[in-house]
């Protein structure tokens, strides 16, 4: 355990059926459906030739994280119910586990993953917790109602915007800091800059997002690396560090934005 695995594979055609192997039980927690999982996983291509590697976490550094729900095909649910953290699990994923192929589209070849559960993602926090700065930034309203409520963005103003990103630490937590290769649990609210105009925000959809902040805006991955978990921020992202002159649904080209985020979590 805690090393790429090398799968050796049976002369002759590959599997048509799917199945699963638990190969170390682990003893850590038991895995249960509705959990999520972190796992590095290695994949390989089983087509009875040249069984090719597709990949491994081990080599990318990159754990993935795996909600056991229905997303998941039956065979994975299954195996994953059957192992602890610290378990390894061999999964062989046929052609009976894809959907129905479309008529004329070839058939996906048969695949077998090997799965490390590491660990499981962190409680997330419900809000912001810890000591208020008094920061404040230019043109920006923030009233923080305290507890588990949303905090009030109000961006309408005749103030000019920087042309710098420009970040300030509302509420100040007391978590690990945040690193540019971990995945994020966050509430947020986004509103452009001058108009008051709210385009996005989790708080208002009543969930949590997460997402790895390397997938996200540049002004969202300057701006939260280092900043500790529990931690409330408002950023003013320019547009270069933002959608640029693109526009993008309901957000005019060459907007500055303007977010207010809680980080819940970071792993």
């Amino acid at each position: 355990m805690g090393a790429k695995p090398t799968v050796t594979f049976p002369s002759g055609s590959p599997a048509t059926k799917s199945s699963f192997e638990v190969l170390t039980a682990g003893t850590g927690p038991a895995v249960k459906a509705g959990d999520k999982v972190i796992v590095n996983l290695t994949v390989y291509n089983w087509d009875g030739q040249q069984n090719a590697f597709q990949g491994s976490s081990y080599d990318t550094k990159a754990p993935e994280t795996i909600p056991v729900n229905e997303q998941l095909p039956q065979v994975l649910r299954d195996g994953f119910t059957k192992v602890k953290h610290g378990g390894r699990l061999l999964a062989v994923m046929a052609g009976d586990s894809a959907p129905q192929q479309q008529q004329g589209t070839p058939p996906q070849p048969t695949k077998v993953f090997v799965l490390d559960v590491v660990g499981a993602p962190p409680v997330a926090l419900k809000a912001a917790t810890g000591k208020e700065t008094g920061d404040k930034l230019k043109g920006v309203k923030v009233d923080n109602p305290g507890g588990e409520k949303a905090p009030t963005l109000t961006t309408k103003t005749g103030d000019k915007p920087s042309k710098e990103l420009v970040v300030k630490t509302l509420i100040k937590g007391t978590g690990e800091k945040v690193k540019p290769t971990q995945t994020l649990t966050v509430h947020y609210t986004g509103k452009i800059w001058g108009t008051d105009k709210e385009f996005d925000s989790s708080w208002t959809r009543g969930e949590p997002a997460a997402f790895p902040l390397a997938n996200v805006i540049q002004g969202w991955q300057k701006g939260l690396a280092g900043v500790p978990v529990g931690s409330r921020v408002v950023m003013s992202i320019p547009p270069d560090l933002g959608y640029g002159a693109q526009e993008q649904q309901g957000i005019p080209a060459n907007s500055t934005l303007v977010f207010v985020v809680d980080i819940l979590s970071a792993y």
